[in-house]
């Protein structure tokens, strides 16, 4: 088995309510799951039946106006409270009995705040005009993983040199790593700018001293990274140059194959088999 160090954690990220803004950590358990307490839950929108997410934005792109974060570190046996940061300025705990019919009233749609997924799941996406995608000027149907609220595989990780290879390639975009969701922002052994993860498709990462990942695919992106959120503006430019130059992928999927604890810094290792 050959094994080479390709980068270490630059910085580490959990979602705890899907669409919602994340909070950036300096360690967390994981699991078969992912990040442990990583998108534990999701609206419900109750009319549709569906989950509600930031890729529909025609409908949902007001979720990225909110943030959430657990509070206190979550333990595997019971995950804490999330408490929601609202666009007003104000919080809602996830335990409280008025927090869905609160977030029904700033969301103008009657939504159910979920604390476990279930068995079947979907959500709507829509893909704007952008050549080089699946579908354009359409919403289609993303089934979700049985018991999960997370769109493919439970860990997404990108490299900054994906982020600084877009951004030379769109100099005037704003390639902030929250516009991308990940989990693991890897900063690579060279600072060169290139979309470096794409070889590792295939190949697993080894960080720290425990926990290893299996690298499923590469990520296609979607509208999600063209929305303004925090403090970001919308730019489609963001998707179009992606799909331009390298077939709407920006980074990497992957499923556990041995959990653990990982920590910001931590070295990562590329294992071939």
């Amino acid at each position: 088995m050959a094994r080479s160090l390709v980068g270490s954690i630059e910085t580490l990220w959990r979602y705890p309510v899907k669409s919602m803004l994340g909070e950036e950590l300096e360690a967390s358990e994981v699991t078969k799951h992912g990040l442990l307490g990583d998108r534990a839950y999701a609206l419900l929108d109750v009319q549709s039946g569906r989950v509600a997410s930031a890729k529909n934005p025609k409908r949902w792109a007001k979720l990225l106006d909110f943030q959430a974060a657990y509070t206190e570190t979550p333990e595997r046996e019971t995950l804490p409270p999330v408490r929601v940061s609202l666009p007003d300025g104000g919080s809602v705990l996830s335990e409280a009995i008025d927090t869905s019919r609160i977030l029904s009233g700033l969301l103008d749609r009657e939504v159910q705040l979920l604390t476990a997924a279930p068995a079947t799941a979907s959500l709507d996406q829509y893909w704007p005009n952008v050549e080089g995608t699946a579908h354009q000027e359409a919403i289609t149907e993303l089934v979700l993983p049985p018991g999960t609220f997370f769109d493919s595989c439970p860990i997404h990780a990108i490299t900054t040199a994906t982020l600084a290879c877009l951004q030379e390639l769109y100099p005037e975009g704003q390639f902030d790593l929250r516009r991308f969701r990940p989990n693991l922002l890897i900063k690579p052994v060279s600072d060169e700018a290139t979309f470096v993860e794409d070889a590792w498709v295939g190949g697993v990462l080894a960080i720290g001293e425990e926990v290893r990942l299996s690298i499923d695919t590469a990520c296609p992106r979607c509208v999600v990274t063209t929305l303004a959120q925090a403090g970001l503006p919308n730019d489609l430019g963001i998707l179009q140059t992606t799909a331009k130059h390298n077939n709407v992928i920006a980074g990497i999927r992957a499923s556990v194959l041995q959990g653990g604890t990982i920590h910001k810094d931590d070295p990562i290792w590329l294992e071939s088999l």
